[in-house]
């Protein structure tokens, strides 16, 4: 029996996975809740990874990925879903990697975001920032939060995204999608365009280089709300990330700029649950105040987490604190928040502590 994708993206769907593999050698896998599984099928030889990924792949795709070995594009699946993919070669063979976009955007509830982060939507100018690893879900966060704009307010909103992951319905807002390769070249081309496009929320699907960023921040200092994401962990890291794209000449102005154009870093990562089956996201907070941006300022971005730490009144949590949470809740175990700490070594005899 030959699978096609179309059975294997049902599939996903139906069991509520979050991922598929396709790769030579090895029956199609498919992540769930964090896991790995083979699929009950023969291992797939060179012509069928090849046959699977020819099936969905635009042609403007095969060729970028003849030409540099690899690609990325959005895939709908019919009615009932739509998926991140990515082609690439590997030992010369074709291999595919499918992320499952949920249809449905979340509510902060669900997402389990604070109000603090709730009330940052209102705002109308300056710079959010999501940060986390990949596979994190700050896609899902930054979708939260564009939609939550879209609902409550009158704004005219432009998302930059590689590939449109969530498609945004025009509600109390005009939401115009762009994707990089079909509607424009890069995230930097894109930006510069969109302030000419009378934008009062812009959505960049990564701030990669130091011309977007630099861009980023002069949006959001000059009366514009500007969402980006950032594969970074932690606040402190965060603001370091950002200030080390530049050269030592011009790092001071972009402390400076950073200090009033930045509102908030919200850091997260994603955790198997223990409570029930699925997943839960960790969080961190840091929202702007006169302290942090003293710190951002002065070159002391170390000091930013002990001013979250003590600054709980303003709606910030350090990512340990917030683990510890989630384990007397038992909704994760003490080896997850283990695992998934900012700092291990601290958080260790605080949990030993628990009861």
């Amino acid at each position: 029996m030959h699978l096609t994708m179309q059975q294997l993206f049902d599939l996903l769907v139906e069991e509520n996975a979050s991922d598929l593999h396709i790769t030579v050698g090895r029956p199609p896998v498919v992540r769930r809740h964090g896991s790995l599984k083979n699929v009950r099928h023969p291992a797939l030889t060179a012509e069928d990874t090849m046959g699977l990924v020819e099936s969905i792949t635009p042609e403007r795709m095969m060729t970028e990925f003849r030409e540099k070995g690899s690609a990325d594009f959005g895939y709908a699946h019919g009615n009932r879903a739509r998926f991140r993919v990515a082609i690439f070669r590997q030992r010369g063979q074709a291999s595919l990697v499918a992320r499952l976009i949920p249809s449905r955007l979340l509510t902060f509830d669900e997402i389990g975001l604070p109000d603090a982060v709730r009330e940052l939507c209102k705002r109308p100018r300056g710079l959010i920032l999501v940060t986390g690893p990949t596979g994190s879900g700050k896609t899902t966060t930054l979708a939260t939060m564009v939609d939550s704009v879209n609902q409550d307010y009158d704004r005219h909103i432009i998302t930059i995204e590689d590939p449109i992951e969530y498609h945004h319905e025009h509600k109390r807002s005009i939401v115009n999608q762009r994707e990089i390769g079909i509607d424009l070249p890069t995230f930097a081309e894109g930006l510069r365009r969109a302030l000419r496009q009378d934008p009062d929320v812009i959505l960049l699907g990564e701030m990669r280089d130091q011309e977007t960023i630099s861009t980023a921040i002069t949006a959001a200092e000059t009366g514009h709300l500007v969402f980006g994401t950032l594969h970074t962990t932690g606040s402190a890291r965060t603001m370091d990330r950002i200030i080390d794209q530049f050269p030592p000449d011009q790092q001071e102005q972009i402390r400076v700029q950073l200090s009033v154009s930045i509102l908030a870093v919200i850091s997260q990562v994603l955790m198997p649950r223990e409570d029930k089956s699925g997943v839960i996201a960790g969080f961190e907070v840091m929202i702007m105040s006169p302290a942090i941006e003293n710190h951002i300022r002065k070159a002391e971005t170390f000091k930013i987490p002990s001013t979250i730490q003590t600054s709980k009144n303003l709606g910030m949590f350090l990512l340990d604190d917030h683990l510890m949470d989630l384990v007397r809740a038992n909704k994760i175990t003490k080896e997850t928040a283990m695992t998934y700490s900012g700092n291990p070594r601290t958080l260790a005899p605080k949990l030993e502590a628990l009861a």
